[in-house]
């Protein structure tokens, strides 16, 4: 296989700190790997090395002469001015890109809700991040290197991109937290971690993330005999991923009878009957009931006669297509939000925490370590083990510098981490999580949800993490679009399959029309009709949206203006999904 790429003892350095010592690595023809390690230890670094964005210090990158690198950065590089056709397609009409069946595809699942005629401008950054993705797809590079490329995908458009890059002959490297992912695009697996001097280095690892779990876990086995939390962690992962689905071992070539030694002495991750015995003397056998509930946002019924209930224990997680409404379920859920028919019953003893998407800063004068502290100076877990305020800092990630900062000065990701051991600190039996993994990396994320394992109450939530939903909860909810709260006794993949039956349905319905007359019928100018109407509604719903953060921003301090701002910023998201589904309905008309 010949090599694309060579990195030869590159030394990467920002001030004092090495994020990458003389390392070596190459990346050959068709091969798919995968980058994994915390925020700051130099991931996206070696990226822009690779791709010639930044020099080295020392060493040397070499790439073979007429080499294509498409990259994904994080940073939106669209051109304001510019239409979404126009960026992404190059201005082709419509007949044109849809005659090809690889950009038709394309178009169809990353922009499905866009108008192609609207400028960059006036879309959120879920769709413009969708609208740079479409773009890279769409040319023919010989090197894909894509930085958390699944970050605004819903689950069903992650399980595409899955497949979309497997399918394809370009080499791939990629930086995502998403676990599901790197197992089922990966071949390879790069870790990059500080060495004991604190200078990052990478290690090389064959197969996906299952593989590299176990890789790491036995090679940490060798290397000490003594094991740090971080190597329990990595055996408990281990543990699930060997008792779990077992096309998650398959494919990576598990060495099962390593594994099975490793894990041996073992317990699940969870006790669920001692959790559920807990939860039920905290919460009482009453939680949260949803009774025969009509919920309509704008011109949507979400909800239609549904029932739901919630016990004591359960730890449920919901998915559906962008727009279902699953954030309006969880505000139906947390009493933010009233169905129009029906009720919603909460029992006495809940107590109840609501992490939403918007994460505001209440005081960003205020320091990491005394804002916990004023919450909680000692939390018991359902082990009955006592853990400091300082030490749950510590485990999510907040040492040394980072326990006096400023809550103003911190990263989205290390607000995101903050504001999950806030509400776990306040001792809630009920916690509703609304895309939780959001700007954490994989191994925050192994600690959140070795701390979920342990937290005894009910649990509900939404996330396009597919394997996070998996490893975290007991049962998986769907919105099918049918009013309905279902249970999905498979999971996600019987979602999946449901989801994609109904496209074959609706296609199979909707073809003698279109064979009938492409244009001119009384439907076909009612749905334009929508469609215009629902682009100025978006076009719109952005402008109060870059508003009201420049609101957020000059009103830091205070306190009450900014809760008044960051509802508002949420129930313009709860809007905007709903007329994206709209759009889709009207868009199907046409097809």
């Amino acid at each position: 296989m010949t090599n694309l790429l060579n990195l030869e003892k590159v030394t990467k350095s920002y001030g004092v700190r090495i994020l990458l010592d003389e390392v070596s690595l190459g990346v050959g023809e068709g091969e798919r790997i995968g980058i994994v390690g915390r925020n700051g230890d130099g991931k996206t670094t070696l990226l822009n090395l690779m791709a010639g964005r930044e020099e080295p210090d020392s060493g040397r990158v070499s790439r073979n002469r007429g080499l294509h690198i498409g990259y994904l950065d994080q940073r939106d590089l669209l051109d304001e001015t510019h239409t979404v056709r126009e960026v992404v397609l190059g201005g082709m009409d419509d007949h044109e890109w849809a005659a090809d069946a690889r950009m038709r595809e394309v178009v169809e699942v990353l922009l499905a809700g866009v108008s192609l005629d609207r400028e960059i401008r006036g879309l959120s950054g879920g769709e413009r991040r969708r609208c740079s993705l479409a773009r890279l797809l769409l040319a023919d590079d010989d090197l894909l290197i894509l930085d958390e490329p699944t970050n605004h995908l819903d689950v069903e458009a992650v399980a595409w991109l899955a497949e979309h890059l497997v399918r394809r002959t370009s080499a791939l490297v990629v930086v995502t937290h998403d676990r599901w992912f790197l197992d089922e695009v990966c071949e390879r697996t790069w870790e990059v971690h500080p060495a004991a001097n604190g200078a990052g280095v990478v290690d090389a690892y064959d197969g996906g993330y299952a593989a590299f779990v176990l890789a790491r876990a036995e090679r940490q086995r060798q290397a000490s005999a003594s094991e740090s939390r971080r190597q329990n962690l990595a055996r408990k992962e281990l543990a699930w991923l060997r008792r779990g689905p077992p096309a998650r071992t398959s494919k990576p070539k598990f060495r099962i009878d390593a594994a099975n030694e490793l894990i041996e002495d073992v317990p699940p991750p969870r006790d669920r009957l001692e959790l559920q015995k807990f939860a039920t003397q905290r919460l009482g056998k009453d939680v949260i009931d949803v009774e025969d509930v009509d919920l309509t946002r704008g011109d949507r019924r979400l909800l239609a006669h549904a029932t739901w209930r919630l016990g004591p224990g359960d730890r449920v997680g919901i998915v559906g297509v962008n727009g279902a409404g699953k954030s309006s379920v969880l505000g139906l859920v947390a009493g933010t939000l009233a169905p129009d028919v029906g009720r919603v019953r909460i029992g006495r003893t809940v107590a109840l925490e609501h992490l939403t998407q918007h994460v505001p800063v209440d005081n960003p004068e205020a320091r990491v370590l005394a804002t916990i502290e004023d919450i909680q100076r000692v939390t018991r877990m359902a082990t009955g083990k006592d853990v400091s305020a300082s030490a749950m800092l510590e485990r999510f990630g907040f040492t040394g510098d980072k326990l006096t900062a400023r809550l103003g000065d911190l990263s989205g990701g290390e607000r995101r981490r903050f504001q999950l051991l806030r509400l776990l600190l306040s001792e809630p039996n009920v916690l509703l999580l609304d895309e939780p993994t959001n700007d954490l990396d994989i191994d925050t994320l192994n600690v959140v949800e070795d701390f979920l394992d342990s937290w005894p109450g009910t649990l509900v939530v939404v996330s396009h993490d597919r394997y996070f939903l998996e490893r975290v909860t007991d049962s998986i909810w769907a919105l099918m679009g049918d009013g309905q709260i279902s249970m999905l006794p498979r999971g996600v993949d019987e979602y999946l399959e449901r989801r994609r039956q109904e496209l074959r349905d609706a296609a199979a319905q909707t073809q003698p029309a279109v064979e009938r007359s492409r244009s001119g019928s009384a439907g076909e100018r009612a749905a334009r009709k929508t469609i215009d109407r629902i682009d100025r509604q978006l076009q719109r719903i952005a402008v109060r949206e870059a508003e009201l953060h420049d609101e957020l921003a000059a009103n830091a301090s205070d306190h009450e203006k900014l809760a008044v701002l960051s509802a508002e910023l949420q129930q313009l998201a709860a809007e905007k999904d709903e007329l994206e589904g709209e759009w889709l309905e009207a868009v199907a008309v046409l097809e």
